[in-house]
């Protein structure tokens, strides 16, 4: 991606650009610096609270200390301080738990061995009920009222309509829009060099829509009526019956005892994390 450092107006005049806000957060980071802390890496050079070791080994090279340079001894972190010339222990290098510095633990634990099942004791019990599985319905028709018109015919509805009318000239032809075009600016860069450039514009007025044939078209219903349909059948009475054979299911089962609760049974061992 290109960079712009100039900017060329329709006038011909030529400016450069100035970011005033990077030139004040530069200064202000150039303040902040100043003494920073700065992780220089692990030392094999004995350090303890207070010492004046420097310079110190870091890797294969003996590195001279400045001020907030921060590195690591065996498990403790160590910071330098150019007033005093000193080293200050920060603590144990991250952050660990005792276990984290000891070489073994141990506890003791059941990892395996079995439970024993559950055993259900009851008392058998019996169940017995009837029901009627099967059968017949008969569907007969009777003398008395009737129930229901099977079948007929319903008569077709009459219908009136009084219309509103009005005489309509439709457009033969819309005509034409009226049309515009914009006047543009342009810009063009050139040797890191925005150049802007001014283009006029036009206008057309469009033309007018023609009529057409008059037509007669319906505004609205004066009044509108339709006669009722009617439904012309014949009654009948329906009755129905239900006729089978009733049966008897037998059946056992255990409604009530007690489960005997489970054990377990294991082996302990010794656990060693190292």
């Amino acid at each position: 991606m290109s960079d712009l450092k100039h900017i060329t107006l329709p006038s011909g005049s030529t400016y450069e650009f100035a970011d005033l806000t990077a030139r004040a957060q530069i200064s202000e980071l150039k303040g902040t610096l100043s003494g920073a802390m700065e992780y220089i890496g692990t030392t094999t050079t004995t350090l303890t609270d207070g010492a004046t070791t420097s310079p110190v080994t870091i890797g294969t090279a003996n590195v001279t200390p400045k001020a907030g340079n921060v590195c690591i001894y065996e498990d403790d972190e160590f910071i330098w301080d150019d007033t005093s010339k000193s080293w200050h222990r920060f603590g144990p290098a991250g952050s660990f738990r005792a276990l984290a510095f000891k070489d073994s633990a141990s506890g003791s634990v059941k990892p395996s061995g079995t439970v024993s099942k559950p055993i259900f004791t009851g008392t058998a019990g019996t169940a017995s009920a009837t029901y009627t599985p099967k059968g017949s319905v008969k569907i007969s028709k009777g003398k008395g009222t009737a129930n229901y018109t099977p079948e007929g015919t319903v008569s077709a509805p009459s219908v009136s309509v009084a219309v509103n009318t009005v005489s309509v000239t439709p457009i033969a032809s819309v005509g034409t829009l009226p049309s515009c075009t914009l006047p543009q600016l342009s810009a063009t860069v050139s040797d890191e060099t925005l150049v802007l450039s001014w283009t006029p514009g036009s206008f057309s007025t469009g033309t007018l829509p023609t009529k057409g044939t008059a037509v007669t078209v319906v505004t609205g219903i004066k009044s509108a009526s339709a006669s009722a349909p009617t439904f012309t059948g014949s009654g009948a009475d329906l009755e129905a019956a239900f006729s089978g054979t009733q049966e008897t299911i037998n059946s056992s089962y255990t409604p009530s005892g007690s489960v005997s609760q489970p054990a377990f049974n294991g082996v302990e061992t010794t656990v060693t994390v190292q």
